[in-house]
């Protein structure tokens, strides 16, 4: 039997026994070539670079010439020399299409013939599983594999022949993929949809009031005369809140009933890597890196290899039975009956996703993560925590909340307030769903749908605490972290689930985009590609076009379309556009990028230009001014000293300066003088009443403020503290913390009571 990693053939071996040879071919075996080429310039006799070698014949339906990897030649031969002592051989790589591809070069080189050369698939390495799938074999799957080897055809046409070119018009090295290049325009997009955006403003009245002899609580106005309330500025919000002064607040109806909240599905690739991106701060392809350990199996001492869960590359929820009967005996046993729901719970997959395999799920819940966490590292233990409590809360009871409305008059005003008091903790006893994907459960108003309410009866006659009108501005669409990039990539249907960890770290690496306070920020190389390749290439970085392809892959996949017909349909549109290209791309190297900054020495606009070693400002006026300056993104954290009235020990001015552990003052004499000091907010720390708060980052890089007598005080907050008094007059807190929510911008919110109020309170 061959697989693919030296840890899946020992997790295997020791289930099928001493008939079976069980070893790895450690990854692919056989690829488009790697080399590239130098060709005679027949213009001046010398060597003029081609780019890589292509590797298909595009002329001939597209055949692809594969030649062995470099270094796999010891593997293959071994793996001949074993096939050849065997009745048998088992192909048993990834049930994916990657695997498949694998699977179809090794069945090439191993010199078996057809009969004796079986395929076998799992998604899961217990010996149950394994042993069935090689009791009950099948044959190579061609059209998965057409599927496969369609998709690397297009990647290969794209990346080789638009790599070359953006190395020939910006700088060396550069690249190009059918998917990152989607994946970057969103990015770049939604920066500029940041950068545009013209904010309204609106204002929402809130007031606070109590029933007598009870707690108060907060409604908000949701109608003026029966049509919903929109406020536009501060004199209408200073109209509408003197009419509300002046009414009796009176409650109009009151309406009760249980709501149930079901859990969410079990993981499958893309959820995984956004949670883990959420409550662990993985990167994605950490993530994939630790669930294929713990698929592929980890040692549990005495049980020797197992493996913890099923195939981590999936797009479907769909359970197994007999997981979902063991899930809910487990539930029955561990929490009780009131847990267990009358049905097993099911989830359909979205629209286009492969149904091949199971969700991410444990391979068997005789493995508590308790029981094995001496036997994993901690972040092994983290996803495996994760993956076991989001399965087992999808097969959960829902939880249960008493949700209760009000409705209040005030003359032509109505306020609402809506307060939930859970019943029944159900499934969030075994897993507490993020902010992120809660998206709103009971489609009620967050600000208070958490609530506790007195006792609320039509009728009641309320008093009246205050009323907070509060300015608000709208907002615009948040700029992608690595966790919402892969949701949109997944709604739009842009590449699978096993890319998206890749294509989040290629980006990266080739400086298109950096993570700054865990959001994307597109470097000014990021913006320059994208703006060429829309330019040049508008349908292969549209994201529906790209989505429409994976679709074709499907189709190749299902037999539907042959890999032939839909590379003809792709490659004609797209060697027409390169053929343009390269004669219309516009020139970074020789023409540059006009800038708003001008030259000091000459006044020129200076221009983006790219050199030997990268992108840099320089004058357009060259030879004749030689001024250029070192090219900073917006994304740096590098900018210009700003001055301050703050002076150094040694007399010198102090000026401003951002480091990477956020601003700090400095000598203005650096670095003759190396004098340097934290940045104080002005805000007196409130628990030690002696020291300053300041502006400090982690060792991962995320900003807080601390108090500068640490570690004599160890106050800390994540949000910026603001001098200011709380709105509350029952709260005696100086401090208020800025926050900052897409539904209500930026706001002051006090960390002792919670109050809100307006960020320029």
């Amino acid at each position: 039997m061959v697989v693919e990693s030296p840890a899946k053939a020992k997790t295997i071996k020791k289930y099928l026994g001493p008939n079976f040879e069980v070893k790895a071919s450690v990854g692919h075996v056989k690829d488009l070539p790697q080399t590239a080429q130098k060709t005679k310039d027949q213009s001046n006799g010398g060597k003029k670079w081609q780019g890589p070698v292509l590797g298909v014949d595009v002329d001939h339906g597209f055949k692809p010439h594969y030649e062995i990897i470099p270094g796999k030649e010891k593997v293959i031969s071994e793996l001949r020399s074993l096939a050849k002592k065997s009745s048998k051989v088992f192909l048993a790589t990834d049930p994916d299409r990657e695997g498949e591809a694998i699977a179809w070069h090794l069945s090439e080189e191993l010199g078996k013939p057809a009969s004796s050369v079986f395929r076998v698939r799992f998604n899961e390495l217990t010996e149950k599983t394994i042993k069935e799938a090689v009791a009950n074999p099948s044959k190579l799957d061609e059209n998965r594999y057409n599927a496969q080897q369609a998709r690397r055809i297009l990647d290969r046409i794209v990346g080789y022949q638009i790599s070359p070119l953006l190395w020939d018009k910006v700088q060396y090295g550069l690249s190009a993929g059918r998917v990152q290049s989607v994946a970057l325009r969103l990015i770049v997009d939604r920066r500029l949809e940041i950068e545009t955006f013209v904010p309204t403003e609106y204002w929402t009245l809130s007031a606070n009031l109590s029933k007598s002899g009870s707690p108060s609580f907060e409604a908000k106005l949701v109608e003026i005369g029966g049509v919903k309330s929109e406020i536009g500025n501060i004199n209408t919000a200073s109209e509408v809140t003197r009419y509300a002064k002046s009414q009796t607040f009176k409650v109009k109806d009151v309406k009760r009933k249980e709501r149930a909240r079901k859990s969410l599905p079990p993981f499958i690739t893309s959820t995984l890597q956004q949670e883990a991106s959420r409550k662990l701060r993985m990167a994605p392809s950490r993530t994939m890196r630790i669930a294929q350990q713990l698929y592929e199996g980890v040692e549990i001492g005495k049980e020797g290899s197992i493996g913890l869960i099923t195939y981590m590359r999936t797009d479907s929820p769909r359970i197994a039975p007999e997981a979902m009967t063991a899930a809910r005996d487990f539930l029955y046993r561990n929490f009780g009956p009131e847990y267990v729901p009358p049905e097993p719970n099911f989830y359909k997959s979205k629209k286009g996703a492969q149904d091949a395999h199971e969700a991410i799920r444990p391979t068997s819940l005789d493995f508590p993560p308790e029981r094995v966490a001496a036997f994993l590292d901690k972040q092994q233990k983290d996803l495996y925590t994760l993956i076991w409590n989001r399965f087992l809360a999808s097969q959960a009871a829902p939880a249960i909340f008493y949700m209760t409305t009000a409705n209040i008059t005030a003359g032509d005003l109505l306020f609402r307030v809506t307060g939930s008091i859970m019943k029944f903790d159900g499934f969030t006893r075994i897993y507490a769903i993020s902010s992120e994907e809660d998206n709103g459960a009971f489609g009620e108003d967050k600000d208070n749908s958490g609530a506790i309410l007195p006792n609320l009866d039509e009728g009641d006659l309320l008093q009246l605490a205050s009323l907070m009108p509060r300015q608000r501005f709208t907002q615009p669409p948040p700029a992608f972290n690595e966790a919402s990039l892969i949701k949109e990539l997944e709604e739009r249907g842009i590449g699978r689930p096993s890319t998206y960890a890749e294509i989040v770290t290629t980006i990266q690496k080739r400086k298109y985009v950096e993570i700054v306070d865990k959001r994307f920020e597109p470097t000014v190389l990021g913006r320059i590609i994208a703006s060429l390749l829309v330019d040049s290439f508008p349908d292969l970085v549209s994201p529906q076009f790209t989505a429409e392809m994976e679709s074709s892959l499907d189709l190749i996949e299902d037999g539907a379309e042959t890999m032939t017909q839909i590379l003809e349909q792709f490659y004609a549109p797209f060697n027409s556009a390169f053929i343009q290209a390269r004669k219309n791309m516009a020139n970074i190297k020789r023409e540059g990028v006009a800038t708003k900054e001008f030259c000091p020495e000459c006044g020129n606009r200076l221009l983006i230009r790219a050199g030997r070693y990268g992108l840099f400002l320089g004058c357009p006026s060259y030879p004749e001014c030689s001024y250029t300056k070192k090219l900073v993104s917006e994304s740096s954290v590098e900018s210009a000293p700003v001055p301050t009235d703050k002076v150094c020990s040694c007399g010198a001015p102090m000026v401003m300066r951002q480091g990477r552990s956020g601003p700090f003052l400095a000598c203005s004499r650096y670095p003759e003088c190396k004098s340097a000091s934290p940045v104080s907010t002005g805000v007196q720390c409130p628990k030690c009443g002696e020291g300053a708060l300041i502006y400090k980052r982690t060792k991962r890089g995320r900003a807080f403020y601390g108090c500068d007598k640490y570690p004599k005080c160890d106050f800390s907050t994540w949000n910026k503290p603001i001098p200011a008094k709380c709105p509350n007059p029952d709260c005696d807190s100086n401090l208020m913390e800025e926050k900052i929510s897409k539904k209500d911008g930026h706001y002051l919110q006090c960390p002792k009571c919670q109050s809100k109020s307006n960020l320029s309170a």
